[in-house]
């Protein structure tokens, strides 16, 4: 039997080992109130997982070296530093999810479970409809890789040209709107005269020395029609792709000038602008998207015994390894994060029904309500809570907690309800099976209600129905509140709008959140703060623009000069300006003319800094514009006056937005 045939047949035994799983994680995940895109899994090698990984979860991609790049790193990463690849899925429809053949079967549920959680976010999360509401991602990547390889075997044109090109793109493939849905740039770009005339002068045939004696620059800038003088756009373009599209020129060494784009520079830059929009809904999400996946999966595979007991505790292990790694986690703050929604939204919910009861208010609350009896009530059916084979006698089939079809056929014994009792339950069942507030971890959090959080509560109810006790109240109460809301959130924001609206002091201390500085004084890296402002700015300030400096075009004739002017639009954080440089020296290729950046740049003096180290306190540095050029063959760099970048400027990091208004 030859290799091959030996690889098939492994994946096949693999793949019927995880039918069940797939099929049963996909029906547990609806009974939990998901709904996700169907999720085709693909069995693969540690060599081919690699490969998706460097590939960004796609199976074909344009031909480049930073594909090669990335799946060095991750090779070494899982050989060197004990990296272990678990899954991969992609956001299309349907979704397509990859298994490392060598991982143990627990590992093996844990990726089916989280890939549900996924698919579901895939689904329903309006950032991901703004490219497409039923991608085909895979079938459009296959195309983009087909269409770039077609232009690097085109015998007219260099294959490192190409590759070169797109290295100039890939500078700028953050610098997208990323707020607003995807749509193809139109037409072929504008007409220049000025490109015109430089043609007729090649055609008579003069010497250099000439052309630079007679036919200056300058003169040739001033045969530029008077209409088009002017800067433009008349707002600045967050689209900078985009606007290149529309209005670059690729610069011709040779001619040492502009010329027009040629079609495969024009084609290949849209489709790189159309991949950055597809991606750019997975970095906007990441710590939502990751800690849903973590949340449910957590629910499916620990809470709901997806995981076997003799897996439980590699399982354990594995979760331990994905919330507990190193550096920042969206995994682990994401999972915190949703979890704390679902607790104070259950929280509130019981809070309103217990200040509905007669002769309680906001002010008598703590001395009316005994909230250890209430955690008490709180507790699941015991018929809920331990479903079993020889209890199903307590379960009854006009329960609106209990599916009556599942129930009847658990008693015929077609189901293994000792396997999975969820079968047996609805949406609502499964609500107050899992009901937060009474599970170990969280039975502090109903104390933690303040007098403020009861006045504010009470501020804004408006339902009138009073209650005669407790127990009536309770009995009231909707177990379906937290998952509800969650839902709700995960429909509609990103992670900047998610972490500036739920991000709480609460939060914070709960959870042990810090920010942390450079300080001058002691010339090392100190905690700051624990003050949610400036823990959520710390933590938003990676998440804008995907972390990254938000430039925009502020001008397409800058200076009456045709020259590029981009804006560094300040957030208090500078830009690197070795990095700006080698930018700038990209996008000329993709304008053929100077290129400008204007941005603001903070400069600290050295006699300040000792004075300051001396006296323990931190020196303030002074903000200064700057104008870094490019002109094709050397970087400049000027001050500006302070009114010439104050429109750039932020007095503070506003984060202040609501969902509504980001896809207004």
């Amino acid at each position: 039997m030859s290799d091959s045939d030996t690889e098939r047949r492994q994946k096949q035994r693999i793949a019927g080992e995880l039918e069940e799983p797939v099929r049963e994680a996909n029906h547990l995940a609806r009974k939990l109130g998901l709904d996700p895109f169907p999720v085709k899994y693909w069995i693969i090698d540690y060599d081919e997982m690699n490969e998706l990984i460097a590939y960004g979860g796609f199976q074909e991609r344009y031909p480049h070296w930073r594909w090669g790049m990335a799946y060095d790193r991750q090779q070494k990463q899982t050989q060197f530093l004990g990296g272990k690849a678990f899954e991969i899925v992609n956001n299309d429809n349907p979704s397509h999810a990859f298994l490392q053949e060598s991982n143990a079967l627990a590992d093996q549920k844990a990726v089916i479970t989280h890939v549900e959680a996924h698919a579901d976010f895939f689904k329903n999360n309006q950032w991901f409809g703004l490219f497409a509401d039923d991608p085909n991602a895979a079938a459009m990547l296959s195309n983009h890789a087909d269409a770039i390889e077609a232009f690097m075997d085109d015998p007219e044109v260099d294959r490192e040209a190409v590759e070169r090109w797109i290295d100039h793109v890939l500078c700028l493939e953050d610098c997208i709107d990323q707020h607003s849905p995807f749509s193809t740039v139109e037409g072929e770009g504008v007409e220049r005269d000025l490109a015109d005339i430089a043609d007729q002068l090649d055609s008579l045939g003069l010497s250099d020395e000439v052309r630079r004696q007679v036919f200056d620059e300058e003169w040739v800038e001033s045969q530029r029609p008077e209409e088009e003088a002017g800067s433009f756009p008349e707002e600045p373009e967050l689209d900078v792709l985009a606007f290149l599209r529309r209005h670059g020129m690729a610069y011709d060494e040779d001619a040492e000038r502009a010329v027009e784009f040629e079609d495969w520079q024009r084609e290949t830059l849209e489709l790189l602008r159309r991949e950055s929009y597809y991606f750019a809904p997975q970095k906007m999400t990441k710590v939502m998207n990751e800690g849903w996946a973590a949340y449910w999966e957590s629910m499916m595979m620990g809470e709901e015994g997806f995981a076997a007991a003799d897996e439980f505790l590699h399982y354990a292990d594995h979760q331990a390894r994905v919330l507990n790694s190193p550096g920042f986690n969206p995994y682990k703050l994401g999972k915190e994060l949703w979890e704390y929604i679902e607790n104070a939204t259950n929280r509130r919910e019981v809070a309103e029904r217990l200040l509905r009861v007669e002769g309680v208010t906001w002010r008598n609350f703590h001395e009316r309500i005994d909230l250890d009896e209430v955690q008490t009530a709180l507790e699941p059916d015991p018929a809920l809570d331990r479903i079993a084979a020889d209890r199903l006698d307590l379960l009854d089939a006009d329960d609106p907690r209990v599916d009556a079809e599942e129930l009847a056929r658990a008693r015929a014994d077609d189901v293994d309800v000792n396997r999975y009792p969820w079968k047996v339950l609805t949406y609502e069942g499964l609500c107050e099976r899992h009901y937060s507030l009474v599970k170990p971890q969280h039975r502090g959090f109903l104390k933690r209600l303040s007098q403020s959080d009861l006045e504010r509560i009470a501020r804004y109810m408006f339902d009138d129905a009073r209650y005669a006790d407790v127990e009536e109240a309770l009995a009231d109460v909707d177990r379906c509140a937290g998952w509800d809301r969650m839902r709700e959130i995960r429909e509609s924001h990103n992670d900047v709008t998610f972490l500036d609206e739920f991000l709480s002091q609460e939060f914070v201390d709960q959870n042990h959140y810090f920010t942390y500085e450079f300080t001058h004084s002691t010339r090392d890296y100190r905690a700051t703060s624990t003050d949610v402002e400036d823990v959520k700015k710390k933590l938003m300030l990676q998440f804008t623009n995907f972390g990254k400096p938000t430039v925009v075009v502020e001008d397409g004739n800058y200076n009456n000069r045709n020259e590029l002017l981009l804006s560094h639009q300040y957030n208090g954080v500078i830009v690197d300006a070795r990095q700006a440089k080698q930018v700038l020296k990209r996008v000329f290729e993709l304008w053929g003319r100077p290129v400008n950046l204007k941005t603001i740049s903070k400069q600290l003096d050295d006699h300040d800094v000792e004075v300051a180290r001396r006296r323990d306190r931190e020196p303030v540095p002074e903000e200064v514009g700057l104008l870094i050029r490019y002109d094709g063959e050397r970087i400049t760099t000027e001050e500006l006056p302070w009114e010439a970048v104050e429109h750039l400027a932020a007095t503070d990091v506003d984060y202040d937005t609501k969902p509504d208004e980001w896809l207004a």
